[in-house]
Formats: C-alpha cells, sequence, structure tokens
C-alpha cells in the first residue's frame, strides 16, 4: 500500500465496519458486532501508529482526494494534511477507541442494541478522524457536525428514557449556538482569504493582520479578531466552555463507555485541536487570545467547584472533564498550543481511564452510580481499584505521571504569559489544583475505602426517586469485579496513564515535534520562550522537573486536597456536612450550577416557546387561516351571496336586464 491509501484506509475502516453492522447487525451473529467494528478500529489504530513513525521522519503530506464542489473561483475539496499534529491525534484516538470497543463487549453484553450500539461508535471514530486529518476547513466543518450528530445519537442511545431524549437534544441544540459561530468564522476566512485550504489561508495571513471590517454602523472590527473568535465560539461548544459548557454533565445518561468516548480523546477535545491548527490565526490577535484565555480560566475555576457537590459518580467525572478542558483552553489563550495538545493526549488516556473505572464500578454495584453507597470497593474490586487510583494520581498532577508534566506546565505557562487577563488565569489554575485534588480523592475515598455502606443502605422510595433507572445492590449482595473484557482496557489505558508524560514532554514542548505545525510569536507572546529557557536552565529533563516540583506550590495544593477530602469523608464526615448546612447559600448555587441551566429555560427555551406561540397565533391562525385561506373563501361567500341575490328565478327580471343591458351597449356604442 501506498501512504496514500493507508491515510484513506484509516478513517474508512471504521466507517465500512459501521456500516456493514448498521445495516446488516440484526442478521448477523450477535458477536459479529464486535468482531468488525473491533478489526476495524484496531487496523486504523495499527496504521495510525505506523503513519506517526513516518511522520516523525517524512516531510507533512497535504493533498487532495478529490474535488467535491466548484463554484465560481472556490473550490471545495476532501483533503489529507498529514503531520506529527494530526498523526498523533490519529493514534490517540483510534486507541481510546480501541479500548472503549473491548470495554463495551462486556459493558452492553446484555443490551438490545448492542449491534446498534458498536455501529454508532465505529462511525463516530470515523467522523473524528475525518475531523483531525481535514486539510482544509470544509472537511473540518464536516467532522464537526458528524461527531455532533453521532455523540446525538449515543446520548440518547437509551431512548426510552425522557432524561436521555432531554439530555442529547440539549448537547445538540447547544453545540449548534457553537456551530452557528464557527460557521460565521469559516464564512469570513472564505471570504477575505478567498479560499478554505489551511496552507493558502495561513500563508496570506500575515497580509490580513491589520485589516479591518464594518460590522455594524460604521465601527471598525479587526478581522483577524472577529474570525478567530468566531471560530473560538464553535470551541466553546465542542469543549464545553462557559457558558455553551451545560449540555457536558447532562451528557452522562448516555452509557458509560461513550461518556469515555466523547469526554476523553475525542469529541471534546476537537476544539482545542482546531485552535492548536489554527495557531497562525490566533497569533496574530492578542485580544482573541485574552478572550480565550478569560473563558478557559472561568470554566477550569467554577466548572471544578461543581465537582465538589456531585454524588453521582459519573458527573463528577464530567465536571472533572470541563475543569481540565478550562486547563487546556487557558494553554491556548498563552500560545502555549503545544503544551494543550501536550494536555489533550496525556488528559485522554486518563480520563478514559476514570471513565471506564467508574463503569466497572457502576457494574459491580448492580447499577448504583451514588457515591454515597459504596465504601471499601478496594477489597471487591482490586483491579479496577488500582487503575482508578493511578488516573486520580494522574488527574492530580502526581509528580512523574502523566498529569502532572502537562498540568504543571500549563500552569507555568499561564505565569509567564504577559496578554490580558492571564493573571486571572494563573490565580484560577493554580486554586484549581486543590480543588481538582479534593473532588478527586473525595469520589476515590468515598467509593474505595471506608466503610461499606451498600450493606445497610434500604433501596426505599426516596432513593428510588433518586435512581429511577438503577436497582443498586440488595444488603445480601456483593459487588464484584467484572470479566477482562472490562479489566483490559483499564490495565492497558493505566500504562499511558503512568509514563507517556515522562517520555513525551521533552520532544513535544521542547523539541522540534510541532516545528512547522504550531506557530508562536515569541516576542508578543513569551510564554513558550520563557518555559523552554527554565528547561534548558533549570530542569534539564523530565526526572528533573519532577524533583523540581517537590516544593512547588503546585505539590502543595493538590497533596492538601488530598489530605482534606481524606480527613472530612474518613476521619469527620460531620464536617462536610456542618459546611453544607452553614453555607447553604453557596450550596444551593452549586446545586443551581450557578444558574445556567434555569437561566437558559426561562429566557431560551422560554422565550422561544413564546416566540413560537406568537408566530403561530398571529402568523398561522390569523394571517395563514384566518385571513388568506378563511379569508378568501369568506370573501367568495360574501360576493357569491351578493350575486346570488340577482338570480331570482322571474322571467321580467332577467327580461328588465336584458333591457338594461342593451341599453347600455348602445350608448358605448353611440359614444363611440
Amino acid at each position: 500500500m501506498t501512504m496514500q491509501q493507508i491515510y484513506l484506509a484509516i478513517p474508512l475502516l471504521p466507517l465500512f465496519a459501521a456500516v456493514i453492522i448498521g445495516l446488516f447487525g440484526k442478521q448477523l451473529p450477535r458477536a459479529a458486532a464486535h468482531v468488525v467494528t473491533i478489526l476495524g478500529v484496531g487496523a486504523s489504530f495499527a496504521l495510525s501508529l505506523y503513519v506517526l513513525n513516518d511522520a516523525m521522519t517524512s516531510a507533512p503530506y497535504n493533498g487532495t482526494v478529490y474535488s467535491w464542489l466548484k463554484s465560481g473561483n472556490f473550490t471545495f475539496e476532501i483533503g489529507f494534511l498529514i503531520d506529527r499534529l494530526s498523526a498523533m491525534m490519529m493514534v490517540v484516538v483510534t486507541f481510546v477507541s480501541l479500548m472503549v470497543h473491548i470495554y463495551t463487549i462486556g459493558y452492553m453484553h446484555e443490551d438490545k442494541g448492542y449491534a446498534r450500539f458498536f455501529s454508532y461508535i465505529s462511525l463516530f471514530t470515523f467522523s473524528m478522524l475525518m475531523l483531525v486529518m481535514s486539510n482544509n476547513f470544509m472537511q473540518l466543518f464536516f467532522g464537526w457536525e458528524a461527531v455532533g450528530l453521532v455523540s446525538y445519537l449515543l446520548i440518547g442511545f437509551w431512548y426510552t428514557r425522557p432524561t436521555a431524549i432531554y439530555a442529547n437534544l440539549k448537547a445538540f441544540l447547544v453545540n449548534r449556538v457553537g456551530d452557528f459561530g464557527f460557521l460565521l468564522g469559516i464564512g469570513l476566512v472564505l471570504f477575505h482569504f478567498g479560499s478554505l485550504d489551511y496552507a493558502a489561508v495561513f500563508s496570506v495571513a500575515p497580509q490580513m493582520a491589520d485589516v479591518q471590517i464594518n460590522l455594524i454602523g460604521n465601527a471598525q472590527w479587526s478581522l483577524m479578531t472577529v474570525t478567530c473568535i468566531l471560530l473560538f465560539i464553535g470551541a466553546m461548544g465542542k469543549s464545553a466552555q462557559v457558558p455553551l459548557h451545560v449540555w457536558l454533565p447532562d451528557s452522562m445518561e448516555g452509557p458509560t463507555p461513550i461518556s469515555a468516548l466523547i469526554h476523553a480523546a475525542t469529541m471534546v477535545t476537537a476544539g482545542i485541536f482546531m485552535v492548536a491548527r489554527m495557531s497562525p490565526l490566533f497569533e496574530l490577535s492578542s485580544t482573541a487570545l485574552s478572550f480565550v484565555m478569560i473563558i478557559g480560566s472561568i470554566t477550569a475555576l467554577f466548572m471544578g467547584f461543581l465537582g465538589i457537590i456531585q454524588n453521582d459518580i459519573k458527573r463528577v467525572v464530567a465536571y472533572s472533564t470541563l475543569s481540565q478542558l478550562g486547563y487546556m483552553t487557558v494553554a491556548l489563550g498563552a500560545s502555549a498550543y503545544s503544551v494543550a495538545i501536550f494536555h489533550l493526549m496525556t488528559h485522554a488516556f486518563f480520563k478514559a481511564l476514570l471513565f471506564l473505572g467508574a463503569g466497572s464500578v457502576i457494574m459491580g454495584m448492580h447499577h448504583d452510580q451514588d457515591i454515597r453507597n459504596m465504601g471499601n470497593l478496594k477489597k471487591y474490586m482490586p483491579v479496577t481499584w488500582i487503575t482508578s487510583l493511578i488516573g486520580s494520581l494522574a488527574l492530580i498532577g502526581t509528580p512523574f505521571l502523566s498529569g502532572f508534566y502537562s498540568k504543571d506546565s500549563i500552569i507555568e505557562a499561564a505565569k509567564a504569559s504577559t496578554i490580558t487577563g492571564s493573571g486571572f488565569a494563573y490565580f484560577a489554575v493554580l486554586a484549581g489544583v486543590f480543588v481538582t485534588a479534593f473532588y478527586s480523592f473525595r469520589m476515590y475515598f468515598l467509593v474505595f475505602h471506608g466503610t461499606e455502606k451498600w450493606r445497610v443502605v434500604k433501596h426505599d422510595a426516596h432513593h428510588d426517586d433518586d435512581h429511577d433507572h438503577h436497582h443498586g445492590l440488595s444488603p445480601t449482595d456483593d459487588p464484584h469485579e467484572p470479566g477482562w473484557v472490562i479489566k483490559l482496557p483499564l490495565i492497558l489505558l493505566a500504562i499511558p496513564s503512568l509514563a507517556i508524560g515522562y517520555f513525551a514532554i521533552e520532544p513535544m514542548l521542547y523539541g522540534s515535534f510541532f516545528k512547522g505545525i504550531i506557530f508562536v510569536d515569541s516576542a508578543a507572546h513569551p510564554a513558550m520562550h520563557e518555559l523552554t529557557h527554565e528547561w534548558h536552565e533549570v530542569m534539564h529533563n523530565a526526572a528533573g522537573m519532577a524533583l523540581h516540583s517537590l516544593m512547588s506550590l503546585p505539590l502543595l495544593l493538590a497533596a492538601s486536597g488530598v489530605v482534606v477530602a481524606w480527613f472530612f469523608y474518613m476521619k469527620r464526615p460531620d464536617i462536610p456536612a456542618s459546611i453544607q448546612t452553614r453555607f447553604s447559600t453557596i450550596n444551593k448555587i452549586l446545586e443551581n450550577k450557578y444558574g445556567f441551566d434555569s437561566f437558559n429555560e426561562r429566557v431560551f427555551a422560554a422565550g422561544s416557546v413564546f416566540i413560537g406561540n406568537k408566530l403561530w397565533q398571529i402568523g398561522d391562525v390569523k394571517i395563514i387561516d384566518g385571513a388568506m385561506v378563511n379569508g378568501t373563501a369568506n370573501l367568495i361567500g360574501k360576493l357569491s351571496g351578493v350575486v346570488r341575490k340577482l338570480q331570482t328565478g322571474l322571467i321580467y327580471h332577467y327580461a328588465f336586464a336584458m333591457i338594461i343591458g342593451v341599453f347600455l351597449m348602445l350608448t358605448f356604442f353611440n359614444k363611440v
């Protein structure tokens, strides 16, 4: 096979698998669903590894597969840009997807929609690959919308549940808001740059740096600032940044494997990848970068606070994802694009591990998701316990683990940044370290340590209200470790969660891995220059960075978070209850998720319903039905009523009318 054929095979193999199982899954044996899709995604993963290895030594490939449409001077094409950035993303996406496929065999083995689920997740993998491999905005938008569509199908997979239907509709609509901004940004690129091809756009971008455009009245706006902010609004939807974050926690209604797939390496990181890919544009607008950084810092800190009060095991991990996406966005705002991508990669492994570990716990607890009903599960689920501990330690930034290298680099980048908002961003990511450690180990201690609360939990009406679709353990049941199809993905994800940061930090951040791919104006945005200088002068290598951190503030904050969580929930559980009572107003604000959902429902949803009702009452009922349809009928009825009076049936009336008619004709002709 030529390299071009390999590039084409990587996204097409999952697509063909999805089509085969989607169309013929009911006719084929049940096992065919996972065999066909795992073979497709596994082959894509193997080929992606080969492509990454080739990309390390070869020049980037930028080629067109075929021209889809030509309109005037514009050509819309399907094409691939294969460089080290896209190759790395391909490996991460296919590896996490492969782990999720294997895990799904165990998690969904009793589900009626077994084949349908495998078809969806394979189609999701194809969509994500098309997104990261694209060499132009049109194909990027295709992949962007395709992952949105398939995520809608996956979140609402259990379509008989009203909560699942509400969640997938919410995700779809909120993402449409972001995508509208994204589409406007792409439209500005096409109109002003004359092309949608990345290389063509990036080559002329410096010439457009000072171009001003009129949007409202006579006010002048920077083209680059408006374009970049609009593109980032798309990322705010996909990567769940405030205020377009509201869909992500609710998407937990889908099966756990798609929680890992959507929230770990794939859909939610699409926005981070897109901004990094667009670095030649974003570097031309410090205003846009400030906007990115402020949004990211708000998300990183305030979404972390919400994780503290969650009791659903999947929602704790979901709010953790929101917070970590905020960290990545802060790095983008600091022009540390390579750091954002590095954290994207490390986060993909340990967050997929945490989600799949949560799914293992849910299975062991007979589908009870409330962490208050758990305890001491390490005795019964040792593999899930140790892998979840590794994921939690990586998440909080424990030295030598993968999350430490990427997370600490983000904190240092925020500290070194000089753009507007960097001071608040540094505070937010620093405070977020304590918050992350606290809520992560609150969950860990409540689930795996302490007393076995599930032995005394009686699932009365109160608990049934909390868990309308979960049965939970009876007091005589013991939790159980699931089979190897569950444990194997956990172990395989734990390995990169432990080690990949140590080996990857130097080439990805301070080597030539992203050379010529990510562009940074070091004079205007010196954060990466400062980090590189510190690395060479102070830290020297990954081990030096870990040792240097032992006396640092982030490590102290992380350790404090773990200790406070242990003290509060293992030794003095009365303290959190007392704090919750004393600060009931703050607790209520957090429980209401800062009011974003209620605001959206009261303003946007209720406003849309109000406008729809008025359009129906005035436009449909009064104008169309009342005036146009019924009005026309009434007018004809009235006219016919008048005309009907002339039809009397009396012959002398008709004779009189004939005489009048003859008289009028003679008068007319005489005048003529």
